[in-house]
This record gives C-alpha cells, sequence and structure tokens, in this order.
C-alpha cells in the first residue's frame, strides 16, 4: 500500500469514528498543543510534513557601521537576531529566546543593537540594547508595549511609540540610549502615533498618526518647544506610508496616495508645502523604501499584481537609475548600507525560500549573502503558481493565484482555497511551505485570491469592503466557487475553505454562506462575533479596528454586526471544521473561536479544535508549526477526500 493511500484510509477511518459520538477523540496535550476533539496525527504523515518546516529563510534587518548585517533566521525553534559579516559568511547567532524575535535596528556609531521581545505573543514588547558579543540593557517600561525605534545619526538617543494595556493613544518616548532610566515623553498620545525620522541636526522629529489604511496622516514635532506641524495637506484624507527627512532637513519624501489610486514618492517641501511627485501616472503602488544617507538617491519597492519591483531614483530629478532584475518574487526588507555604496533586501520565490541579497550601486552587481536551506524539500516538487482574473457579481476582476499538482488523466482536482487576513492584507506568491504541502501531500490545487479590500491594488480597491460592505467580500468568494465549477480539471464537490485572522471570520462567513458548496473548512483565530471582538480586542487596536470593520456603538451599524456575524449564522454551518486559536492572542482573543467551538458543537456541527498554550496571534514555533500544519492536513484529507 503506497503512502498516500495508506493516509487516506486512515483519514476515512478518523471519518467514520467522527460519525460515531462514543468515539470521538478526546480531550489531549501535546507539548504546548491542546487537542480537542481531534485525532492524532499518522507517523508517516508526521514525517513527510517535517520537511516544509525544515526549510527556513533569511530576512535583512539592518546594517551595521562595520558593513556586516543583521538577519532574522532560525536555526532552532523560532527565529533569532544573526549577524553575517561578509556575503556567504557564517551566520552567528546574537539572540536566544524561547520566543521570536524578528526586529533588530543598529545604533549608530556603537556595535550594538536594539531588539524587541514578546511573551508567548502577546505583543507587549519590550525593547532592549544589546552588544555584539556583551551585556544588554533594557530600554522601556515593564507593562508597556513599544515599537517604532528612530536612532539619532550619532547614535545617543533613541526615540520610539510606547503605548499601556487598554489606551489607544501612543505616546512618543525620547531616552538616552545609556541611561534609559532617564527616559521622557516627547509627544503625548493621541491616536497611533509612530516616529519616523529625525531631522539631520536632531531638532525635529517626523512621526506619522495611523488611523486607517486610507488615513495616515504626518507631522514635524519640534522636540524643544512641543510644536506640532501637519505635512501635507489637511484639508482631506491621504494615505502616508513611511517617511524621512531629505538630506538638508528642508524636505520630506514620503509614499503617498493624494490625487491618485496608487501611493508613489513625492517629496514635500516643508517651508511652503509644495509637493513634487518621483513617479506621476504609477500604474501599481510602491510600498516602501529608503533614502541613501547623503538623501540623493531613493529606494523603493513597487508591488506589481502580488510581484515586487525594485526601483531607484535620483530623487533631485526623479530620474531613474540602474536597478537589478530580480526573479519573479516578493520583497521585504529595504536599507542602505551606513557608506550609501549598496543597498540590501530580501527576496523569496514560491520555489526558493527567503535570502538575503545586496546591490552596488557604483557597479549594479548582486550578491547573495545568505543561501538557506529547503529543509530536504525536493525543489522540483515546488510549485509556482499562476496569476489569474476572475468576474465577481458586480462584474469587478479578483486577483487570485493558483498552485496545481500534476494533473492524472480524467481525475479532478480538490480545492483548497486559502482567504488572507487583514482585511487590509494580499496574498502573495512567495516561499509559502503551507501551500506546498497542500498540493504534495493532499493533491489539491489551492487558490489565494485577493477579494475586495486586499491591499495592493488601490485605494479603490481597499475601500470597497468598508463598513456594512463587509459581505461583499464574501460574495467574492462565492464567485470563486462559480469559476471553479467551471473548470474541467476542478472538483467543485471537493473545496474546502481555510483562513486566518480575518481571513477566519471569511471562512467562518463562507461555511454559513455556503455550506452546500464546501466540504469543510479550517478557521484559525478568525472574528466570530464583530459586536464581542471589537469589546475584547487590545485597547490600542480597538479604534483603529472600528475605522475598517465599523463602530458597533452605533446603532445602523450593530444592526448590520448582528446580521454578519458568523456566530449568529452558525445553524448554517453543517459541514466539518477545524478551529486553532493561540491563547495569548491579543487581536482576536481566545473568546472568539471558543464561542464558536461551543455553538458549533452544541448544534450537531463536527469540530476539532486546537489551541497552542504559548503562541499569539499566529503560530510563531517550528514545533508548534509543525504540529498545527500536520493536523490541518489530517483534516483536509478527510474532508477532500472522502470522495
Amino acid at each position: 500500500m503506497t503512502t498516500r493511500a495508506l493516509l487516506l484510509g486512515t483519514a476515512l477511518a478518523f471519518a467514520c469514528a467522527a460519525a460515531a459520538p462514543a468515539a470521538e477523540p478526546s480531550r489531549r496535550e501535546v507539548g504546548q498543543i491542546v487537542y480537542d476533539q481531534t485525532p492524532p496525527t499518522p507517523p508517516a504523515l508526521q514525517a513527510a510534513i517535517a520537511p516544509y518546516y525544515n526549510a527556513r529563510s533569511a530576512v535583512f534587518e539592518d546594517w551595521l557601521d562595520d558593513g556586516s548585517i543583521l538577519i532574522a533566521t532560525r536555526f532552532g525553534d523560532t527565529n533569532q537576531i544573526h549577524r553575517v559579516i561578509a556575503p556567504g559568511a557564517a551566520r552567528t547567532q546574537l539572540t536566544f529566546f524561547k520566543d521570536p524575535i524578528g526586529v533588530a535596528l543598529a545604533q549608530p556609531k556603537a556595535e550594538r543593537f536594539v531588539y524587541l521581545r514578546d511573551d508567548g505573543g502577546a505583543e507587549y514588547y519590550q525593547a532592549y540594547v544589546r552588544g555584539l558579543s556583551g551585556p544588554e540593557t533594557q530600554l522601556t517600561t515593564p507593562g508597556t508595549r513599544n515599537s517604532d525605534f528612530v536612532f539619532a545619526s550619532d547614535g545617543k538617543q533613541v526615540i520610539w511609540s510606547q503605548v499601556t494595556a487598554g489606551n489607544p493613544d501612543n505616546d512618543i518616548m525620547l531616552a538616552p540610549v545609556d541611561a534609559p532610566q532617564n527616559r521622557k515623553v516627547i509627544q503625548h498620545g493621541k491616536g497611533a502615533n509612530a516616529p519616523l525620522d529625525l531631522s539631520p541636526d536632531g531638532k525635529s522629529l517626523l512621526f506619522s498618526r495611523y488611523n486607517s489604511a486610507t488615513f495616515v496622516e504626518l507631522f514635524v514635532l519640534d522636540i524643544a518647544s512641543g510644536a506640532v506641524r501637519p505635512v501635507g495637506p489637511t484639508d482631506r484624507k491621504v494615505a502616508y506610508r513611511g517617511g524621512a527627512f531629505t538630506h538638508d532637513g528642508r524636505g520630506v519624501v514620503t509614499l503617498s496616495d493624494d490625487g491618485a489610486d496608487m501611493a508613489r514618492p513625492v517629496v514635500f517641501d516643508l517651508a511652503g508645502g509644495a509637493m513634487r511627485d518621483l513617479d506621476p501616472g504609477a500604474k501599481w503602488s510602491a510600498e516602501s523604501f529608503d533614502l541613501s544617507p547623503d538623501g540623493a538617491v531613493i529606494a523603493y519597492m513597487v508591488n506589481e499584481e502580488g510581484y515586487s519591483r525594485l526601483v531607484l531614483k535620483d530623487v533631485a530629478t526623479g530620474k531613474l537609475l540602474p536597478a537589478p532584475k530580480l526573479p519573479l518574487g516578493v520583497m521585504t526588507g529595504l536599507g542602505f548600507s551606513p557608506d550609501g555604496k549598496s543597498l540590501a533586501f530580501s527576496l523569496s520565490t514560491s520555489t526558493s525560500a527567503g535570502d538575503v541579497w545586496s546591490f552596488a550601486l557604483a557597479d549594479q552587481k548582486l550578491v547573495r549573502w545568505t543561501q538557506s536551506e529547503l529543509g530536504g524539500l525536493d525543489p522540483q516538487q515546488l510549485v509556482e503558481p499562476a496569476l489569474f482574473r476572475y468576474p465577481t457579481f458586480d462584474k469587478r476582476s479578483i486577483p487570485a493565484f493558483i498552485y496545481k499538482p500534476a494533473a492524472k488523466p480524467g481525475k479532478k482536482l480538490p480545492v483548497v482555497i486559502q482567504i488572507h487576513g487583514g482585511p487590509e492584507g494580499q496574498e502573495q506568491p512567495s516561499f509559502n511551505p503551507r501551500r506546498q504541502s497542500w498540493v504534495n501531500e493532499v493533491g489539491a490545487a489551492v487558490i489565494i485570491p485577493n477579494v475586495r479590500g486586499s491591499t495592493g491594488y488601490g485605494k479603490d480597491y481597499l475601500n470597497l469592503d468598508n463598513a456594512e460592505k463587509r459581505e461583499d467580500s464574501v460574495k467574492d468568494i462565492g464567485a470563486l466557487l462559480d469559476w471553479i465549477a467551471k473548470q474541467p480539471d476542478l472538483d467543485a464537490s471537493r473545496v474546502a475553505v481555510v483562513g486566518q485572522s480575518y481571513g477566519g471570520y471569511m471562512a467562518l462567513a463562507v461555511a454559513a454562506h455556503y455550506n452546500d458548496r464546501i466540504a469543510g473548512a479550517i478557521d484559525l483565530y478568525g472574528i466570530s462575533n464583530w459586536t464581542t471582538f471589537l469589546k475584547n480586542t487590545e485597547g490600542y487596536r480597538r479604534d483603529l479596528r472600528r475605522a475598517e470593520y465599523g463602530d458597533e456603538r452605533e446603532p445602523k451599524m450593530a444592526a448590520v454586526f448582528d446580521k454578519i456575524s458568523p456566530l449568529n449564522m452558525s445553524a448554517r454551518m453543517k459541514k466539518p471544521m477545524m478551529i486553532y486559536q493561540g491563547a495569548n492572542d491579543p487581536r482576536v482573543p481566545q473568546s472568539e473561536s471558543e464561542q464558536m467551538v461551543a455553538r458549533l458543537r452544541a448544534q450537531g456541527t463536527q469540530v476539532w479544535y486546537v489551541l497552542a498554550k504559548d503562541e499569539g496571534h499566529g503560530v510563531a514555533k517550528k514545533q508548534n508549526a509543525e504540529a498545527v500544519r500536520a493536523t490541518e492536513i489530517v483534516f483536509l484529507k478527510q474532508v477532500l477526500g472522502a470522495k
């Protein structure tokens, strides 16, 4: 008997056992994972899954003054900060913790860096300054949440954003690096403030205030007087992304969607307020940028249908400069070296793990710094997705990618639809072991749609699902089910939907609205009731989520929430479901999953419930990821292989 046949037989056995209440798997704990009415993973499948999560990637964090770099990568159970002194050199581990460390910023004029650490995924980050081989100092106050660190050019002072539990307002803090006990508030909170850059003379701070995905303000703070003045127009809502002072301190460079559907780089003159567009008529959105130390060159990433393109321009003239032609993939992290001669970034493709590269501006030489391993996976078995678009109910065209296993004559493929979170997110064709395992181990076609409300397609598309239009995005999945039914090689009777966070809400909503058209659903820390979610999500997020989803305190919106909350539509959900939750999740609390589990079980719907006691909003630890993802595959085999 083949391994695939053996696993299918095991899955069918679970299905039969699930039909008899007396044979339901009991509650059990393995490590930090609690399995509630969830069967164990067959050993053969666990062995088959392991290579997908042995694969690892490297992510660029920052340059050190000596020309070496800081990266985040995993050699144990979690990502930690490492130093690489030269291209191809060893990755020397600098942090050693049970929880992942994924943010590091080098301190100028010193062989030190600041990193952020939380406990069990709770996201109340504390910041520490650490030497490359020596002791570390805690910068921040225990019990606060800290982010967005900016060093002064001489490295002696550091500025960051701080918020306390239950408080929506972020203070901006300043402290001497060597005397963090002397920290002080330089801008009292009013919303989600985040420092961006210090002026060359160190007297002014550029900071942003995030109100929603389509409304982000920019301000300049005079640190001595406390005076604040806005950057850009104040008579309309504009979304800015990032920001930096020009080399002379008289201007600000940022990404703006003012007067256009797509964000592009612009330069503001602070004295007169004039804006100069560096990419007029941009067809795709710029997502992040960095300025060279002398302010002469801007490097920015453009998102073209989910793929990244690197652009370099002369700031003074807007002239296009030579840039590397990269493989089709997704970039993250972008930063000029301290001497301005090189630009570093991370690049991940569908068939190769992410790695760190640098590009030399003088000779246009592209250099690979890291060579990440595929963990035993056969690269020939990794699938490159195809981009396609399908029509939806209002004649719009919805972008999506599809991964397909090798076709078998006369056989139709089962389908897994994976819906991203956010909702201001985007599915992109980066290296994703989970999708590849669904293709190879389940034998399914995997579709990752970017329904309305996704980023990457302009602000008009982003706004299409706001507030009372929330279920229009669910209809986009209904249209995808229509498209699947018309494909000769896809089996519309064997479709599962998977989503996490906001995507978890989408999976639940699809399970309610299209129960007869799916075989099962996986909800990972999804929103089950909009009112309880907004009441219980962390205070620093609540108003920001209301800006996107609507305000439950308004009677009209409360009525909409009552109508569209999955918990109130549970009676329609008859197909098997798997629900996963991290116990320390500050964004979508454990109560959202547990009330859904209780309601579904009370009505007789089969639910597998998996709880990770040491995780937050996601699955960050390798051991947990292997366990949870293997359970997903057991579930998918059951619901998709039973035909």
